[in-house]
Formats: structure tokens, sequence, C-alpha cells
């Protein structure tokens, strides 16, 4: 078997660490014996070909390289919300997550577009930044159901799609409704950084699963000792739980 992961922007796009979430993936895959092949998609010509990623990741960054970015996908938009809309899966992590979105309205009331992809908008906290660990209780079929990170955000982001998670302790999305990221077939987007899968390899290997039935049909994974991973998901619940 072999796994296509697609890095949206990685130099442009990495705040906090993000790019620890595509090295989380490709370790665990090829710990399963799959073929890990990871392009880089940029602002350049040399871009690989959308069609052919099963597994996209894009990160967080500041509002000069989201505005970069922005000029950059506007011509793939069309083909991007396509591959969403057939099952791909998708990773958006803060700056990426709120770009995909509608608009972005910034602490003058400015309305600056998204890439309008997913019907969902973003507001500044004018000033205000939500930071700290948070914990939520995930909607998806994972176990454990709870998925710790870090969040570092100044917008908030109001949306009508399923939430990756209800907030246990920490701000989310917003800071009024306690919920936390989008789940929309297989696009998931998030506030969480830390990066966020090497303390959920649930998560993870949820996102591998899913890009690896779209293309061979399988059900499982050959299961992996976590041990490690889980006291560090363990630790950040007894601490900030």
């Amino acid at each position: 078997m072999e796994l296509n992961i697609i890095h949206l922007y990685p130099d442009l796009l990495n705040l906090y660490g993000d790019t620890g979430n595509v090295k989380c993936l490709k370790k665990r895959a090829e710990d399963r014996g799959i073929k890990v092949n990871i392009y880089n998609f940029s602002d350049d010509e040399n871009k690989p070909d959308l069609d052919n990623g099963d597994l996209f990741f894009m990160g967080g960054g500041s509002d000069r390289s989201q505005q970069l970015v922005y000029k950059d996908f506007l011509k793939y938009k069309n083909k991007f919300r396509e591959l969403i809309d057939k099952q791909k899966v998708v990773l958006a992590v803060c700056g990426g997550y709120q770009l995909l979105g509608a608009e972005y309205i910034d602490k003058d009331g400015n309305e600056l577009p998204g890439l309008n992809i997913l019907d969902y908008d973003s507001k500044s906290g004018k000033g205000k930044r939500i930071i700290g660990n948070i914990i939520i209780e995930s909607t998806l079929d994972i176990t454990p159901k709870t998925i710790v990170g870090f969040e570092n955000h100044g917008g908030r982001t109001y949306s009508k799609y399923e939430p990756l998670g209800d907030v246990l302790s920490g701000y989310g999305n917003n800071d009024n409704d306690k919920k936390e990221g989008v789940v929309y077939k297989n696009f998931i987007g998030t506030y969480l950084h830390g990066p966020i899968l090497p303390k959920n390899p649930h998560l993870a290997d949820y996102l591998i699963l899913k890009a690896l039935k779209n293309k061979y049909d399988i059900d499982s994974l050959d299961p992996l000792d976590d041990s490690i991973e889980i006291k560090a998901h363990q630790k950040t619940i007894k601490l900030y739980g």
C-alpha cells in the first residue's frame, strides 16, 4: 500500500511546529509497512497534482502568510472543494482552518475574503488572544474520545457544521459555544496546535485509515505500541482537565 500526503504551503504555514503532524502521519504509516510519499504544494511552478493526493495537510501562519497563500491557492479552490466533496482526507489547523472558510473580519471590521471552500466565518477577537491547553470530547468514532492540544488564536470561528468536539477545558472555536473545530465529510478544521497528532495517535490513525479506505477499501490498521503517546495524552488531561 502507498499513501500520498500533500503538504500545502509548508514554507508559509508552519507556526507552532505544525510540520510535526506530517512527520507523525508518515511515521505511523511506515511503521505498518505502508510506503509514504510527501509532496509539498507551495507558491512555485512545480506543484504536485492535487488529484494524486490521498491526505492533505494545511497548517497555521501569520496574517501576511495567509494572504500570500490566498492569492496563490485561489485558482485551485474549486478543485480542492471538489476533492473534499469526494471524501478526500484533509486536516487544516488554525490559520489554514480560517483560510478555507468564507471570510475573516479583522479588528477594525474590515471583511477579508477567505477561499470560501467551506461555509463558516471567523472574526477577530479585537486584540484578545485565546491561549492555553485544551481538551475536547470528540464527535468522531475514535477511542479514546478525548483529543488534547494547545490553542493560540486571535480569531473566533462560527460554524453550523458538526464540530470536531465539545470543549471540556479551554475555549475552542470562540468564546461562547464551547465547540471546537469543524467536521465535514473527511475534512477536519481545528485550532489545536502542539502539534495535534503526536499526542493523539488515535486521531492520526483515523486520518490514515480514512485515506487508505478511500484508496484500497480497507477497514482496519495494524495496531502499534502507543504507550508513550497515550501517557502524554493522559498527562495533559490530568494537568488541565
